[in-house]
């Protein structure tokens, strides 16, 4: 009979850690900190209008930024998760290279890059440190791009002022980490993840000449390949 009564004991137990896990039909919303590592390159600038000039020798390069993340976690399964992840849209400063290093900043913008993900937990679910890996989409735009430095403008487009744009952008996206259940609800986790992107700066400028003034197209292909890493905490409901 007391056997029997330690067995109860063990199954209700079992059955509560259960409950408080990450369980198909969890959801776990989080925030922290988002750090994006960019390992990036660029093709030299080039004139497309109105002719083709390539200008050897110049550059751009794209600094790290951190920001705020927020995400959401729903389990399919016990071991299957969907996650949504955004941050707060970070401010990149485009610097100069090559030719054009002498002129430091260029200009800056901002990125969003929301990514969906489907994630595969290993381990099972009332285990504390639970590891996964995980595959996904991301759709990354920009705004507020803008040429910051006047001499750059003035001696290099030959304008006072230019308009700067970025193609967006579908990136797929890779990433693995892991959570650990500090309490029945909280969980702290670190993620890494890479997105193998690149993207197309335009520059619009107007050009005075004899003839009168000439609109002019620049544009340079440019690698920023971040990656991304995500400090966060998260609350189960």
């Amino acid at each position: 009979m007391k056997l029997i009564r330690i067995f109860a004991a063990c199954a209700a137990l079992l059955g509560a850690a259960a409950a408080h896990a990450q369980t198909a039909g969890s959801f776990i919303l989080g925030t922290g900190w988002l750090h994006l590592n960019t390992h990036d390159s660029s093709d030299p600038m080039r004139m497309t209008s109105p002719k083709y000039q390539i200008h050897n020798n110049t550059g751009s390069s794209v600094n790290n930024a951190n920001t705020l993340g927020l995400s959401g976690n729903y389990f399919f399964t016990d071991n299957i998760a969907g996650e949504f992840v955004v941050g707060i849209p970070p401010r990149f400063s485009l610097n100069g290279e090559g030719e054009y290093a002498q002129y430091g900043e260029l200009g800056s913008v901002r990125q969003w890059s929301p990514a969906l993900l489907l994630k595969y937990y290993f381990c099972n679910a009332q285990t504390k440190f639970r590891p996964y890996a995980g595959l996904g989409i991301s759709r990354v735009w920009f705004t507020d791009a803008k040429l910051t430095n006047d001499r750059f403008t003035r001696e290099k487009l030959l304008s006072n002022s230019a308009e700067v744009s970025a193609e967006n952008r579908w990136s797929p996206v890779f990433n693995a980490g892991f959570s650990y259940q500090l309490t029945e609800r909280w969980y702290a986790g670190l993620s890494v993840s890479y997105l193998p992107l690149r993207t197309t700066a335009k520059i619009n400028s107007t050009v005075k000449t004899p003839e009168g003034p000439i609109r002019v197209t620049n544009e340079a292909k440019i690698r920023i390949n971040p990656i991304i890493t995500y400090l966060n905490i998260g609350y189960r409901f």
